[in-house]
């Protein structure tokens, strides 16, 4: 047992120990007698947000263009990973081996024009359709013949990225408007129903009329081939970055937005624009 010891601590203080170092401090970690009580605590639901939460740290550190910063969220990203493989092990699910020999015998499957003796010669869409035929395959052999055109989207997705999904599914089959001009009467017909909800209708259905014009925008923004994530995250910066500069000519004339009006934030606030178009 000192022996296996020593030898663990010495991969797990090894700087050139690569991806083995990092599975023996994950295993080292989760060590009933030996490990941190907050790691033996966790569990894969517990874990499951810090998964989302670094996912969106490396999106955000794309976004910046902060490649330094994207290289430690790319590590806490593996480490999630490497979280649920030593679960698995332990619980007898699945180990790290098991879960990279999976992806790489998949990607190898989904990929026939690269690994296989398929033509390269087709466009990206054609090689969607191919990608999804060979899923339907896949689910096929497994049994699912049933599987409805939504299946397999997942619950827990972000609500704009998860109703863009389901409108691609659906388009796949024919269910889908030939022109943004349909979306654009639907938008307006929606709006309609959300001011006469906010008017004549319980709160319950104001939420659901809401949930509708917002599932519609999203609509729109597939048709004209718009990522509404990454839109509504421009459009938060932008919000950001206005305020903060209504806040700093507030500040230059000795006062802070709760020490003025709308009138006043408001003129600041077209002021900022228009600076920022003429810049």
């Amino acid at each position: 047992m000192t022996k296996d010891y020593n030898a663990s601590q010495k991969l797990c203080l090894d700087p050139d120990g690569g991806l083995p170092r990092l599975l023996e401090i994950m295993a080292r970690l989760r060590d009933p007698d030996r490990g941190c009580p907050w790691d033996i605590e966790q569990t894969y639901s517990t874990i499951a947000p810090y998964t989302i939460e670094e996912a969106y740290e490396v999106a955000d550190a794309i976004e910046q263009g902060d490649m330094e910063d994207l290289e430690g969220e790319l590590g806490d990203l593996l480490l999630q990973v490497i979280y649920f493989t030593q679960m698995g092990s332990e619980d007898g699910y699945f180990t790290f081996e098991s879960v990279t020999k999976a992806i790489a015998d998949k990607m190898i499957h989904r990929h026939p024009h690269v690994f296989g003796d398929e033509s390269r010669d087709k466009s990206a869409a054609q090689q969607t359709r191919d990608w999804e035929k060979i899923k339907a395959a896949e689910r096929a052999a497994k049994g699912e013949h049933a599987a409805k055109t939504l299946d397999g989207i997942a619950m827990n997705l972000p609500a704009l990225m998860r109703a863009v999904k389901l409108q691609k599914r659906a388009a796949r089959v024919g269910f889908d408007w030939p022109s943004t001009d349909e979306v654009v009467d639907k938008i307006a017909e929606e709006a309609a129903e959300l001011v006469e909800a906010r008017d004549t209708l319980s709160h319950d259905r104001q939420v659901e009329e809401f949930g509708d014009l917002m599932f519609v925008m999203a609509n729109l923004a597939r048709h004209l081939k718009i990522d509404p994530e990454e839109a509504l995250r421009l459009a938060n910066a932008k919000f950001t970055r206005r305020f903060n500069a209504v806040e700093q000519r507030l500040a230059e004339r000795g006062k802070v937005p709760a020490q003025s009006d709308l009138i006043e934030m408001d003129a600041l606030w077209n002021k900022v624009k228009t600076d920022e178009k003429s810049s």
